[in-house]
């Protein structure tokens, strides 16, 4: 869909003649049939892989293509409009490029461009891969950007990190358009004061620090594609046993989500005994999701500055725990499993860690006092643990969705005991099923054993336990296999 078309000019030596037009896609990836851009070739057939350099679309609209029998120039047709300060930069530039790209009817599709070391052009701005991180961050971003991945792994800018002055100002003159506008305006604000010399050393390397932070991040959009509950509902069952309601309370937020393509308005708190699995569900909920998860720990929580981050004025201030959350997930877009929820507001000193989860939860952006920024938050997904929901504030409790964990029965632990953790504990030992079994009665008191405690950890450690004790005397004593009965059971886990 052509977005406008520039007019033609009469002096050609000061703005030469535009031949392109301007297309927005939201395509998740170049093919030779929803291509970067469009070059003219009705008088000369293109290779596949042709080399050259783009003019500057602004001053002129071609690419001059380094042929065998000398320099022979195309005119630019379109370009999707995600790219357009790209090819520009390139050109600026005099970047030395390869285009991959299929002769069709309307021109040469370009579908991938690469740098290539030829003819003297200027190095790119940062270590190898910078071309590629544009792209596939162009590719990524929000509409009319789209996500994409660069089919050809070793070309790929995934090991890319953005942290010298010129390959931020590079990125930012190429891809600033798949930033979020206030962390765009903010960017270019804090370039100016990481290139300052009026400023202190210390605030210049503050900024470029923050600077490298926030644009390393892939900030995503908020549109969630639809999920298969049938895989969903497999994920659940492999991970958790029993567990019926919570598991029909996750697949109706799975067919929200698949209805809306976006994430609900509010988290999930999953409230039940230590050891119940509340957060291998929250586990399960960020695979089902397919995004990336982090863990924040409110029981080593003690200041709110280690959420919040610390002011920049300070020589050794560095951003939040939430933050560098965002930072090591690389996107947006993520899981936060907020653990012991009810540790929240208890015993700080200085300030109450609670008040900036809610910041958090609103989905409204989070500050972080060192970025300076209001963080995007609407693609993150909170889930919560906790053992006591009374000790939780109302204003918390009020961003959740609460799911109650019952803890097991007796013979819902028998089960998991046998079915689950112990064979388990035998795969990752590397032993046979026949190996190490338990009898009937030996299982009864297994599970009699820790009747007094919550959740499933003690069982899981005694599976470890007798699964090692069998591993010991097939190798020492030279036993073939080992079938405990009640009695040895009780002797070994006394």
């Amino acid at each position: 869909m052509p977005v406008f078309d520039f007019s033609n000019t009469s002096d050609s030596k000061q703005v030469p003649e535009c031949t392109y037009r301007i297309f927005q896609s939201n395509e998740s990836a170049a093919t030779p049939e929803k291509p970067i851009l469009l070059l003219d070739n009705r008088i000369r057939k293109w290779s596949h892989h042709s080399c050259g350099v783009f003019t500057n679309p602004i001053k002129g609209t071609t690419f001059e293509f380094k042929e065998e029998d000398g320099t022979v120039c195309a005119d630019i047709l379109e370009i999707d409009a995600r790219f357009v300060s790209l090819l520009r930069w390139l050109g600026e530039n005099h970047i030395n490029v390869r285009l991959s790209g299929e002769n069709l009817e309307k021109g040469y599709a370009v579908y991938k461009i690469r740098e290539i070391a030829f003819g003297g052009g200027t190095k790119l701005s940062a270590e190898d891969g910078f071309l590629q991180f544009m792209i596939e961050r162009l590719f990524a971003s929000s509409a009319p950007q789209e996500e994409a991945e660069d089919e050809d792994q070793e070309e790929t800018g995934d090991s890319m990190k953005l942290t010298s002055i010129q390959s931020i100002t590079d990125f930012l003159n190429c891809a600033g358009r798949t930033l979020p506008d206030n962390v765009r305006l903010w960017a270019r604000r804090n370039l100016a004061v990481a290139r300052s010399h009026e400023v202190s050393p210390e605030e210049r390397r503050h900024a470029q620090r923050a600077l490298s932070i926030m644009l390393n991040i892939q900030w995503k959009n908020n549109y969630f594609e639809a999920i298969d509950p049938e895989e969903a509902r497999r994920i659940l069952d492999e991970e958790l046993y029993g567990m019926e309601q919570v598991k029909q309370r996750i697949i109706e937020t799975i067919i929200q989500i698949n209805r809306t393509h976006t994430l609900p308005a509010y988290g999930l708190l999953l409230v039940g005994p230590a050891g119940t699995g509340k957060s291998q569900i929250a586990y399960a909920v960020a695979r089902i999701l397919k995004l990336p998860w982090t863990t924040l720990d409110m029981s080593s929580i003690h200041d709110a500055e280690q959420l919040t981050g610390s002011s920049r004025i300070y020589a050794n201030a560095k951003p939040g725990i939430i933050m560098e959350a965002f930072s090591m997930a690389g996107e947006s877009n993520l899981v936060f499993i907020v653990n012991e929820l009810d540790k929240a507001s208890s015993g700080k000193t200085n300030g109450n860690p609670a008040d900036v989860l809610l910041t958090l939860l609103d989905n409204l952006g989070f500050t972080d006092n060192y970025m300076e920024c209001m963080i995007p938050t609407v693609g993150v997904y909170p889930i919560a643990t906790a053992n006591d929901k009374d000790q939780i504030s109302a204003p918390l409790m009020s961003r959740f969705a609460v799911i109650d964990i019952p803890d097991y029965t007796f013979e819902e632990k028998k089960i998991i005991f046998s079915r689950f953790a112990l064979p388990k504990i035998l795969k990752r030992m590397n032993m046979q099923e026949h190996e190490c079994r338990v009898t009937e009665e030996a299982l009864d008191v297994i599970v009699e054993k820790y009747s007094n405690t919550t959740g499933i950890r003690d069982l899981e450690q005694a599976a470890e336990h007798i699964a090692a004790n069998a591993l010991y005397r097939i190798e020492v004593e030279h036993v073939s296999e080992v079938t405990y009965d009640a009695e040895m059971v009780r002797k070994l886990l006394a």
